[in-house]
């Protein structure tokens, strides 16, 4: 029985750490689509700021054309920063915030549902940025990003000195 346990506890030893090398592909993916979305996003709402503003002024958002070019912006900005992994977990913050509040505003009853009908919150507009960002915001950007590459370099410097 020991030697059954000894080799299960080895295969699943090897399992964890073959599968553990995927975690910083994944994170880029996630980084890569999740990141070009927000920021083709971001990017249109720029380009249409005027009818941002006018669904904003509809949700009653305060300063609706300010409002529209803040979000827009941090969206368009975001993204990009999202996707090299640069001030990740910050920028995964600041996302994460923005969903939430594109929850709260435009969609507060998919917001609300998140128990009673939980398909009504994973299939709201936000969710999947939300995902992403809290993904980022805890799991970090991976080790392919600007974010580890920096921190490398910062290393290298501080070793040498």
């Amino acid at each position: 029985m020991n030697n059954a346990w000894a080799s299960l506890h080895k295969f699943h030893a090897a399992f964890v750490t073959a599968v553990s090398h995927l975690q910083s592909p994944f994170l880029l993916l996630v980084r890569l689509y999740w990141g070009w979305q927000l920021t083709t996003n971001g990017w249109a709402k720029l380009h249409n700021l005027s009818h941002v503003a006018e669904f904003f002024a509809s949700l009653g958002l305060p300063a609706p054309h300010f409002t529209a070019a803040f979000v827009s912006t941090v969206e368009c900005v975001g993204g990009i920063l999202l996707a090299v992994g640069l001030l990740s977990r910050i920028t995964g913050l600041v996302l994460t915030i923005d969903m939430f509040m594109a929850y709260i505003t435009a969609d507060r009853a998919a917001l609300t549902s998140i128990i009673s009908d939980p398909g009504k919150f994973y299939n709201a507009d936000p969710y999947t940025f939300l995902f992403a960002a809290l993904l980022v915001l805890i799991f970090g950007p991976g080790k392919l990003s600007l974010d580890t590459l920096i921190e490398r370099r910062m290393r290298q410097q501080r070793d040498s000195h």
